[in-house]
């Protein structure tokens, strides 16, 4: 059997139950690297899911290091953003009955706790498998109003702090019982039409995307017979009107492209990113575990954790001087600070644990450029070299009212070092197989990854600028080959 280990905040909230060493704090989790075997088994009992918090920070770790964790990323991110679930007529007839007849006149709220996929009530079994299913978590508590009819209102991750003396019986239980069987994941719907909805908004400052881009991927999907609707982010109950989405938006987590891809992908739509490439890519902390862990060289990092003791010395011992910080989901070089002394590390330090409870304190490697190279599906399809603005140490300078950029030199992806291409290569199969965007950095003495973008530019003038068309007729064949494939499969 793999390593099983139940996390919590602190081992105090673990006090009610028999003490185990497979009982582990957060910071320990996220800090130890005992506990990053790919094997593992985790449980993640932190009573705080917020985005940022060491609750979700468990949870993007352990997918990064292989794990099997529950609850997962998606399932953190679908309970946040209100996501429900449609139960059948017989599912939604046995909870009508009990509820009509086990709650007191007048009364109409109800909440069920479920614990891996388990409940006290046999007449709501049913109930709790369809949403452990849904959204599978240690703990779910479903929230049922009374209107004509009862309906679910809420469901929300539950806390282990909450529970009372009967519901902790039943909880030891459930784990118990639960550990022993294997983890499934839900099959997904079906689509079958060939339309292609592009996601865009027109008034994102520096969209993946201009306008010369987007008129390219229009043109060109005619040809593919492909037709193709430019949506914004308010017609999201339009999407599935189409049959894939193409997301030309920069992407985030707790953002409307996440939710367009979680919808997109509970509909089995081909999407381009997809939620899993959204929840990887854009957080650096999950990045650099998969990297580190899979063996692909990136820059010597540290990751530093609020509330814990800073020691500039120490770090610059261990990873030279200037030190750069970044926050985990900082896109375009914005939080990302340079320090070359213990004040501005101090200064820095302060601004960028306001944002975040995880900061990433990396070597400088000064470079002229960084390379970019393009992946779509496993394929390396283009590759540019981007150079660092004027008189600065990133591609992107925002000091000042605006934004500048350095200049840019596209390349024939044969005319990219070998070293280079392999790293980029392996770096985006351990994400997916989606469209990325690997950015590396290359010295005389090594190769390493800086980032993998779920959401890389395609701009007309820049990154077609060897292949021109083609760039755009290759990205729109693969949604072609997804949609047969998925034909073929129904």
């Amino acid at each position: 059997m793999s390593n099983l280990y139940v996390v919590v905040d602190n081992l105090a909230s673990w006090a009610p139950y028999f003490s185990t060493e497979q009982v582990i704090t957060a910071q320990s989790y996220l800090s130890t690297p005992d506990y990053r075997r790919a094997d593992g088994q985790i449980y993640n009992l932190c009573p705080d899911f917020s985005y940022r918090s060491e609750g979700y920070y468990c949870s993007l770790l352990a997918q990064a290091r292989g794990q099997r964790i529950m609850p997962s990323v998606r399932t953190i991110n679908e309970v946040a953003s209100g996501a429900l679930i449609k139960l059948n007529v017989d599912v939604l007839t046995k909870v009508q009955r009990y509820l009509d007849g086990a709650m007191l006149q007048g009364e109409g709220h109800f909440t069920i706790k479920i614990f891996f996929g388990k409940t006290r009530i046999p007449e709501l079994q049913k109930l709790a498998r369809k949403m452990f299913e849904a959204f599978p978590a240690p703990i779910l508590e479903v929230e049922f109003d009374r209107q004509l009819k009862w309906q679910i209102s809420a469901v929300r991750l539950g806390k282990l702090q909450s529970l009372g003396d009967q519901e902790q019986d039943e909880f030891s239980e459930a784990l118990d019982g639960f550990s022993k069987k294997i983890w499934r994941t839900p099959r997904a719907g079906k689509s079958s039409r060939f339309d292609l909805a592009i996601l865009v908004d027109p008034e994102e400052a520096m969209p993946p995307s201009n306008k010369g881009a987007l008129q390219k991927f229009v043109q060109q999907a005619k040809l593919l017979n492909l037709d193709v609707d430019l949506i914004v982010p308010q017609e999201i109950n339009r999407l599935l009107e189409y049959d894939a989405l193409f997301i030309r938006q920069t992407t985030s987590v707790n953002h409307a492209t996440y939710a367009f891809a979680q919808l997109a992908a509970r509909h089995n739509m081909p999407v381009i990113d997809d939620p899993d490439s959204i929840i990887k890519c854009t957080n650096k902390v999950f990045l650099h575990e998969l990297l580190t862990s899979n063996r692909v060289a990136v820059p010597k990092s540290v990751m530093l954790f609020s509330g814990s003791p800073l020691n500039y010395e120490a770090l610059v011992e261990q990873l030279g001087a200037p030190l750069v910080l970044k926050i985990p989901d900082g896109s375009f070089s914005v939080g990302i600070v340079k320090t070359s002394n213990a004040d501005e590390f101090g200064v820095a330090m302060k601004e960028l644990f306001a944002q975040s409870s995880v900061i990433i304190a990396q070597e400088y490697i000064p470079t002229e450029f960084d390379w970019r190279i393009g992946v779509l599906n496993g394929r390396a399809l283009y590759a540019c070299k981007y150079l660092m603005a004027r008189g600065h140490w990133q591609i992107y300078n925002h000091q000042g009212d605006s934004v500048k950029s350095g200049g840019f030199e596209t390349v024939a992806v044969h005319k990219v070092p070998r070293p280079v291409l392999k790293a980029a290569l392996k770096a985006a199969s351990l994400v997916g197989n989606s469209l990325y965007g690997v950015d590396l950095k290359a010295t005389q003495s090594a190769v390493v990854v800086i980032e993998v973008n779920d959401n890389p530019n395609i701009d007309k003038g820049v990154e077609d600028a060897y292949l021109g068309d083609d760039l755009y007729r290759m990205i729109l064949e693969e949604f072609v080959r997804r949609l047969e494939a998925r034909g073929r499969a129904h």
